[in-house]
């Protein structure tokens, strides 16, 4: 009787256990809802930036410098908004992965071809070519503002240029 006692306790600890360690994938809504709120801050920013541009251009600046400036804003607004839909997928995928499905997405064709994540590694793949299009962005935003001294440091533009459509093709290959 003893023994069967000390069974049936040892079970019911080991199912407490199990039962505190399932209900802890709670904790990613600290990830999800920090995402969430970080990406709305960065479209707002995003936002901003091309507000403040027109802004600038109908009141303070002439065409010459409107147009200066025009394009290093348009790339750092789409930095910005890349960065944002980075961290919205983010947000989606540890949801679905560790809470529940996203109901309405499952209803929506948009949400079929937006969410699909059935695992981590269709997670990390999204999030993958999501990151090499803001190194993309990135790169073309400081070869906007370098100096060129020799036809060398064009080359080597070209030769990033060239590594940056390498990247693209083998992350569209498997597609």
């Amino acid at each position: 009787m003893e023994e069967k006692n000390r069974v049936d306790l040892k079970k019911r600890l080991e199912l407490a256990f199990e039962q505190f360690l399932w209900n802890s994938r709670w904790l990613v809504l600290i990830a999800v809802v920090s995402s969430l709120v970080s990406a709305f801050v960065l479209f707002m920013v995003g936002l901003y930036e091309v507000v403040h541009l027109l802004y600038l251009f109908v009141f303070h600046y002439t065409y010459e410098a409107f147009y200066a400036k025009l394009l290093s804003v348009i790339i750092a607004s789409v930095d910005l908004f890349l960065i944002g839909t980075f961290l919205l997928v983010f947000a989606l995928g540890l949801y679905e992965l560790f809470i529940s499905k996203i109901d309405p997405a499952e209803n929506d064709p948009l949400g079929q071809r937006v969410l699909v994540i059935r695992n981590l590694e269709d997670l990390k793949e999204k999030l993958g070519r999501l990151v090499i299009m803001v190194l993309i962005v990135s790169f073309f935003k400081q070869v906007l503002h370098l100096d060129y001294h020799s036809p060398l440091e064009t080359l080597y533009i070209a030769l990033g240029v060239l590594l940056i459509a390498l990247a693209l093709y083998f992350t569209h290959k498997k597609d």
